[in-house]
């Protein structure tokens, strides 16, 4: 018994010894074994794989986090998908050639073996719709019934001169109203006093087109104040649009039309469009401008005689080339000799 007490009490002596509790309660020997559970941990993440990583990240994004680079990377991928795509259009692009001395080589653009060939394949499915009408019934009323008179004039070159005589051919048609023959303005510069009768043949004008407008020589003989119409705002249209519409004479023209019974167009440059008239006025601008307006006789010989002196001037019938400079006095004034590099 006595030897079990002292045993007992070697054991608590042991138990509460300074060294003991030293060990139990000492700071270093606690991080010593906290140092080894870091090292543990640390040894065991270095053998896992990226991804799980990874998916430990994408678990701490929020919603909108993820959304922002979703949102990013596609827009990554739709600039990289545009840029390529430019780069492939520009390695592929017709207009990369090479100059070899004076001369252009294209390898993407086919040229054509000569300069003059006539497209024949391109045309033989086309169908002229400028052709004279057949019927020789006119269903126009008479003069006196139409819904007025119409009078315009024609400014510019000779070229929108013709372009404003078949507007004007049109827009009458468009209006049942009657055409009064158009008056070549004067210009300010060249102050060229030419006509229309002057120019083209005005019977021929008026007969080819008879069953399609009505068309007069002069000013009516009851309407007395003739320069009124040149003067007057009273009988002048001037709010026409740039390519007006049909529907824009019938709406906003034809009334004043109607109310004065003779009007004036002007300015009347360019003011009837192509894509917004019926197909039927189209073809009646073509059949004005490829067969009413005919050149007087005199006037289509002198072309004819220069034509001729052009392809016969080597003695061997050539094609030519004419080019309109455009370089006119008006050019000049509006300019100040300034002719965009070139000295005047």
């Amino acid at each position: 018994m006595v030897e079990l007490r002292h045993s007992s009490s070697l054991g608590a002596r042991a138990s509460s010894s300074p060294m003991k509790r030293d060990e139990d309660a000492s700071p270093l020997i606690h991080g010593s074994t906290h140092d080894d559970d870091h090292r543990h941990h640390f040894s065991r993440d270095r053998d896992r794989p990226f991804w799980s990583f990874l998916s430990d990240d994408l678990r701490v994004f929020s919603p909108l986090n993820s959304k922002i680079s979703l949102i990013l990377i596609s827009v990554f991928v739709i600039v990289g998908l545009i840029s390529a795509f430019s780069i492939f259009n520009r390695l592929n692009a017709p207009y990369l050639c090479k100059k070899d001395g004076i001369a252009l080589h294209c390898p993407h653009v086919k040229e054509a073996p000569s300069l003059w060939e006539n497209p024949l394949s391109a045309t033989t499915s086309w169908k002229p719709c400028a052709e004279r009408r057949n019927d020789g019934i006119s269903d126009l009323p008479p003069e006196n019934e139409t819904n007025g008179y119409i009078f315009i004039h024609a400014e510019g070159g000779l070229n929108q001169q013709r372009i404003a005589i078949c507007n004007a051919v049109a827009v009458a048609k468009i209006m049942n109203a009657t055409l009064i023959l158009p008056v070549l303005k004067q210009d300010q510069i060249w102050k060229d006093q030419t006509k229309f009768e002057d120019i083209f043949d005005v019977d021929h004008f008026i007969d080819y087109l008879k069953n399609d407008v009505r068309i007069v020589r002069d000013i009516p003989e009851w309407f007395t104040d003739k320069s009124e119409l040149f003067t007057s705002i009273r009988r002048t249209v001037k709010n026409i649009p740039k390519y007006a519409p049909a529907q824009f004479y019938i709406d906003n023209v034809l009334p004043r039309i109607k109310e004065k019974k003779i009007m004036a167009l002007k300015p009347f440059v360019d003011r009837l469009g192509y894509d917004n008239v019926p197909p039927e006025i189209n073809r009646l601008r073509c059949r004005v401008n490829y067969h009413a307006l005919k050149f007087l006789p005199e006037i289509e010989e002198m072309s004819d005689l220069l034509v001729s002196r052009m392809r016969n001037r080597t003695g061997i019938s050539n094609p030519f080339m004419a080019l309109h400079l455009r370089f006119e006095k008006g050019m000049v004034g509006l300019s100040f000799c300034d002719f965009v590099g070139t000295r005047g």
